[in-house]
Parts: structure tokens; C-alpha cells; sequence
């Protein structure tokens, strides 16, 4: 093979960029502006003291979940809704679309009644009562303060997701990530003004955080859910789809059909993290407080490969409902390459910033000691986890969802929660740093799993050929 055809087959061309730029810049642009004042958020409320930063991040371990149920929802009928798009069925794409928005209203209800009947003592599972370092009782309230104001943001959350799925699936994604920059702006002036105490407001710390999300949630539902009704030309499956709630019978078994395993994984799935996490908090709330400082900044490298992620979803799904199957594959081919690549860049970055965002935190040296070593951890995984996260989405835009339920949440589930779980409570002088590196290296069997069903093409299916 010559550079030239290597070139072609792998890495592509100026055409190829400037379509892959055109879907998945404005989603890294929306999630990159999302992730880093949720970065600042942390660190605002992290400024108030170890407890308050404890009890936030165990409350959104919980919200954790329930925004993955709603992704799994969104994403199950968002299979359909890129190939219907694909083949210009509008009345498909808004079959698609109610689906969407009755399905995430019924988890928004079921989160609401969980949260507020046994949130206490699902935070009570992270919380070790023999810490050396914070409070148990302090942070259990925080904790528990937070996600009850939280609560009135469920279900805006959840319409909001409903419709961006849609308008990113028909390739409009610049509304969505405006409107998600316009609500982190709001998010974080009033963090600071309501964490605080800025501008005569009371300072409300973990509590005016909380307030200040839920209000940013409904401007980003409000300004996204407007705009889709005032542009029916540009959204022709908006125009009746509150008109009535029928779903032809064929289109609701197809989406269960497909979309049940992918809700059934973003469920385990969502759950085997917190379950893992979980593991993690046995070594006392100074790994919790350090895990909370390593995830936030890990979500915040993590952008780029995820945005990627959502774009092989559209981009292939749209070539797949097109009836293009061959420019599928090559178009899925240089996206995998492109997502490790980034990676690998991504996380040289992360790794070399590693011991620059502990120090922003108002906690012990000793947690940000451990936080360095937890985000160096991350750092040196990343490009495995690149590389799950594209073929995961690679299988998902074929409908192969069976597949992708075993590849995803199953493997949590069969390699990482019990590797951790050994490894936190019985092997007690290897030190947590190294725990997480195994656990991030174990993903080394999925890759070898995902590049063998990608190359098999079993994911190359038209769902909407009829």
C-alpha cells in the first residue's frame, strides 16, 4: 500500500473534514463549553470546603444515572430518527420524535419519586464512616440539599434532550450547542453570584449551585424547543407533533425492538459506574473528594473523542439510511482513526495539566496529591477509551444494539466492577492510583472485541429501507 492509498483509506481528505467539521465542531464546541463550567462549577463549590464539594459530586453520581437513562432512551429512537432522516421520511423522523418526549417524561417522573423518596440513603452508600478526612454528616447534608433542588430540573433536562437528539440527527447542530452555551452562561454567573453571595444575594454555597443549574436548564429547554416550532421549514417534523400522540404500531415496535437493549445498557451501564465508583469510596471520602476533581477534569479532555463519538452516529447512520453502505464503511473507517488520534493528543495535554487543577480546590494537600495521580490514571487510558467509545457508536448506528449491550454494559459489569471491587477491598496496600490505571487497561479486551465486530461489517444495516 502507498502513503497515497494509505492516506485515502485511513485518514481522508480536505472533503472529508470540512463534512466531519460541519457536524462535529458545534457539538465540541457545546460540550466544550458545557464540561468547563461544570469544570468551574466543581471548582466554585469546591472553594467552600471538602464537605460541600463531597455531597455535590455523590448527589451527581446519582444525577449521573439519570441522565444516562435519558440518553439511552434519546439515543434508541435516534437510530431511526438519522436513517429516517437519511431517506427524507419526515413523518418518520416525527413518529421518532414523540417517542422521544413520552419516554423521557416518564423517566423524568420515575427519577423525581426515586430521588425524593430514597435519596438520603443512596448518598449514604458513598459515605464511609470511619474517614480520616471531612465530615460524614456534613457532607450527607450537602449532599442531600443539592439533589433535592435538583430535582426541578429533571424534567426539563429531559425534554431538552429529547428535541437536540432530533435536530442533531437531521444536522442541525449549531441551535442545540447555542443554546447549550447560552444556559452554561446563565449557570455561571449565577454560581457566582448565588454560591457566593455576589451582588447582595445570600451566599447559598452547594445549594445556590443547585438553584443555578435548574434555571439554566430551563432557559436551554426554552430556547431550543422555541426555535424548533419557529423554523417548521427547517424542522418539517415539528409541524403537528403535538397534534396528536399516535406512533404508528410498526415504528414503536421497531424503535423497542432496537432501542430496548440500548436503554437496558445506558441503565447498567450508568449503574456499573456508579456501582464502581462506589468501590472506590470504601477507601474513605478523601478518594471520593479526589475521584470527584478526576472525573470533572477527565470530562472535560474527554469532549473531543465523545463529540466524535455522537458524530459517527449521524454521519454513518445517514449514509446507512441513505442505502450507502460502502461509504459507511470508509466514512466509519477514517472516523475511528481520527478519534484515536485525537486521544492520544488529548491526553498527552491532560497528563501534563495533571498537576495544575487540584491546586484550584480549597481541600487538603493530600487529596489533591491523590487527585494528580488519579487524573495521570485517566490520562493513560484515554486512547483505549477513544477507540471503545467509536466502535460502541459504530455498532449503535447499524441498530445493532443486542451487540452493543454486551460490548458496553456487560463488560462493566464482567470486568471492571469485579477487578475493582477485588482490588479496593481486598488488596489493601495497592494504592488507589494503581487501581484505576488497571481498571482503565482492562478496556484492552474490548478493543480487541470491537475491532474484530467492526471489521466484520455486522453492523452495516438500512433499518429504514421500506
Amino acid at each position: 500500500m502507498t502513503l497515497r492509498e494509505f492516506k485515502d483509506k485511513y485518514i481522508g481528505g480536505r472533503d472529508f473534514y470540512k463534512m466531519l467539521a460541519g457536524v462535529c465542531l458545534p457539538i465540541v464546541i457545546q460540550n466544550a463549553i458545557t464540561t468547563f463550567v461544570g469544570l468551574l462549577d466543581n471548582i466554585m463549590v469546591g472553594r467552600t470546603g471538602t464537605d460541600p464539594m463531597t455531597g455535590v459530586s455523590i448527589a451527581n453520581q446519582l444525577l449521573f444515572v439519570f441522565n444516562i437513562l435519558v440518553f439511552g432512551a434519546v439515543s434508541g429512537a435516534g437510530i431511526f430518527t438519522a436513517q429516517y432522516h437519511g431517506s427524507r421520511d419526515d413523518d418518520g423522523v416525527r413518529h421518532t420524535t414523540r417517542f422521544k418526549l413520552i419516554i423521557c417524561t416518564a423517566i423524568a417522573a420515575i427519577g423525581i419519586a426515586v430521588f425524593g423518596v430514597f435519596g438520603g440513603e443512596l448518598i449514604s452508600l458513598y459515605i464511609s464512616d470511619d474517614a480520616s478526612v471531612g465530615d460524614p454528616a456534613a457532607t450527607l447534608g450537602f449532599g442531600l440539599e443539592y439533589l433535592k433542588i435538583m430535582m426541578f430540573g429533571l424534567l426539563p433536562f429531559a425534554i431538552t434532550q429529547a428535541y437536540a437528539g432530533t435536530l442533531r440527527e437531521t444536522e442541525e447542530t449549531v441551535v442545540p450547542m447555542l443554546a447549550g452555551v447560552a444556559a452554561v452562561s446563565v449557570n455561571l454567573f449565577l454560581n457566582w453570584v448565588l454560591i457566593f453571595g455576589k451582588l447582595g444575594a445570600p451566599a447559598l454555597g452547594a445549594s445556590g449551585a443547585a438553584i443555578a443549574t435548574v434555571i439554566s436548564r430551563y432557559v436551554e429547554m426554552c430556547i431550543v424547543v422555541v426555535w424548533t416550532h419557529s423554523h417548521p421549514k427547517k424542522n418539517p417534523f415539528a409541524v403537528g407533533l403535538y397534534k396528536s400522540a399516535k406512533i404508528p404500531a410498526k415504528v414503536v415496535r421497531e424503535i423497542i425492538k432496537k432501542g430496548a437493549p440500548l436503554l437496558l445498557n445506558e441503565s447498567l451501564w450508568s449503574f456499573g459506574i456508579a456501582a464502581v465508583t462506589q468501590c472506590y469510596s470504601v477507601r474513605g471520602l478523601e478518594v471520593v473528594s479526589a475521584n470527584n476533581i478526576c472525573v470533572t477534569v477527565m470530562n472535560l479532555f474527554n469532549v473531543v473523542f465523545l463529540s466524535l463519538g455522537s458524530a459517527i452516529s449521524i454521519i454513518v447512520g445517514r449514509s446507512l439510511g441513505a442505502g450507502r453502505p460502502e461509504e459507511a464503511i470508509d466514512l466509519d473507517r477514517k472516523l475511528l482513526v481520527v478519534s484515536v488520534i485525537s486521544s492520544v493528543a488529548t491526553g498527552a495535554i491532560m497528563a501534563a495539566a495533571a498537576p495544575i487543577f487540584p491546586e484550584f480546590y480549597n481541600t487538603e494537600p493530600e487529596i489533591r496529591a491523590l487527585a494528580t495521580k488519579l487524573i495521570l490514571a485517566v490520562a493513560a487510558g484515554m486512547p483505549i477509551q477513544s477507540f471503545l467509545n467509536a466502535c460502541y457508536f459504530t455498532l449503535r448506528s447499524g441498530g445493532r444494539t443486542f451487540i452493543t449491550f454486551i460490548f458496553d454494559s456487560g463488560a462493566i459489569w464482567m470486568i471492571n466492577y469485579p477487578l475493582v471491587f477485588c482490588l479496593t477491598h481486598f488488596a489493601v496496600g495497592m494504592p488507589v492510583a494503581l487501581i484505576m490505571l488497571a481498571e482503565q487497561m482492562s478496556g484492552l479486551i474490548r478493543c480487541a472485541l470491537g475491532l474484530i465486530l467492526v471489521k466484520k461489517r455486522i453492523w452495516v444495516n438500512n433499518l429504514v429501507a421500506e
